[in-house]
């Protein structure tokens, strides 16, 4: 039987002795990363200091291997736990060597003083997240990409079987944001730790984390793998989006539009009517397109985009009906746009569509 690592069974979390999120369900087993996402002050922050035992739950029990968070020591704690929040830190002049080095701090005894065995861990520690570069810099010199690395290796000395993070990608490019969100993935399968971090970047959370937690009103509105859980409008919903659509299938928000007007008619497939789609959209014209089958990419899209669409069902060839619908819709615009589709079977009738 697979050991549980972290637990928190039907807690309220909260400020004061009033609850900001109630009934959470966390159940965390070694190797596995686990994502909070929400709305900005739902509750995601909260959730994990009340798991990193830096604020008590309003009811219920934080448990660490079986034990309550709240009555371990805390350099027992540290040796378990290791937390990265968002709150900045003056570092003065240390070096990235420095920053790591803290990590150390609950095997070091009342002087501080750092064996070659710490040396050894802090160095690895830095490897692990390709930092070892950064080592003689000053940590306030870092980009925010390579500060959040340090960071990470400074909770990989403290030898943790659990990371707790908020916002570990925040202000970081999308290189970076990748990065970071790959090490962690990795220390989960190779070091054998339970990761929780709360993540805005909704199409990393469903791309690279085992389970995620979705907290809303007060409440988790659902938890488990994003295959489980996450349908086509449960991100809609989530975030309250208007005007745009978040494809949980392709992990990409696309933005709907406006025009009713008969601008252009656009023959694509296989996703070579998307760059047309958004160009023409961003110039306000309106948009039509087809003839597509349902399982097409572009077809996607311009649903998402709320285009109108001549579509044919799945797998079945272009039909007469179709080609009708198409054809009228085509005639009534001011361009035609052929995106360069490639052609088979299947829908040889654009190219009627086409010449005609």
């Amino acid at each position: 039987m697979t050991r549980e690592l972290l637990s928190a069974s039907r807690i309220n979390v909260g400020y004061d002795g009033k609850t900001v999120v109630a009934n959470v369900d966390i159940h965390c087993c070694p190797g596995q990363m686990l994502c909070l996402i929400g709305p900005n002050g739902a509750g995601k922050s909260t959730i994990l200091r009340t798991l990193s035992g830096l604020q008590p739950p309003v009811s219920g029990e934080v448990l660490l291997e079986g034990q309550s968070v709240r009555k371990m020591g805390k350099h027992q704690k540290a040796r378990k736990m290791a937390v990265v929040l968002t709150e900045k830190f003056n570092s003065g002049m240390m070096t990235a060597y420095g920053i790591v080095s803290m990590g150390r701090t609950p095997y070091t005894g009342f002087f501080g003083r750092l064996s070659a065995e710490d040396r050894r861990i802090i160095l690895s520690s830095m490897e692990a997240v390709g930092a070892s570069k950064l080592a003689n810099r000053i940590f306030m010199s870092l980009s925010d990409g390579e500060k959040q690395k340090v960071l990470i290796a400074r909770a990989l000395a403290q030898e943790p079987e659990l990371i707790l993070m908020d916002e570990p990608t925040s202000h970081l490019d999308i290189k970076h944001k990748i990065e970071v969100v790959h090490i962690l993935n990795r220390l989960c399968r190779e070091r054998n730790m339970v990761v929780v971090l709360a993540l805005h970047d909704i199409d990393l959370a469903l791309k690279a984390c085992q389970n995620v937690m979705m907290i809303k009103n007060g409440a988790v509105q659902g938890c488990g793998s994003p295959e489980d859980i996450v349908g086509s409008d449960t991100i809609q919903e989530l975030y309250d989006i208007r005007g745009a659509r978040f494809d949980s299938l392709l992990g990409s928000v696309e933005i709907q539009g406006h025009s009713s007007r008969d601008d252009l008619f656009v023959v694509c497939g296989g996703g070579s009517g998307i760059p047309f789609f958004r160009a023409m959209s961003r110039m306000g014209c309106g948009v039509k397109c087809g003839i597509l089958s349902e399982n097409d990419i572009d077809y996607c899209v311009a649903r998402d985009m709320e285009l109108p669409v001549v579509s044919e069902r799945a797998y079945e060839v272009i039909g007469e009906h179709a080609l009708a619908e198409a054809s009228e819709a085509a005639q009534a615009a001011r361009y035609i746009i052929d995106a360069g589709l490639a052609v088979g079977q299947g829908n040889e009738a654009n190219l009627a569509l086409l010449r005609k």
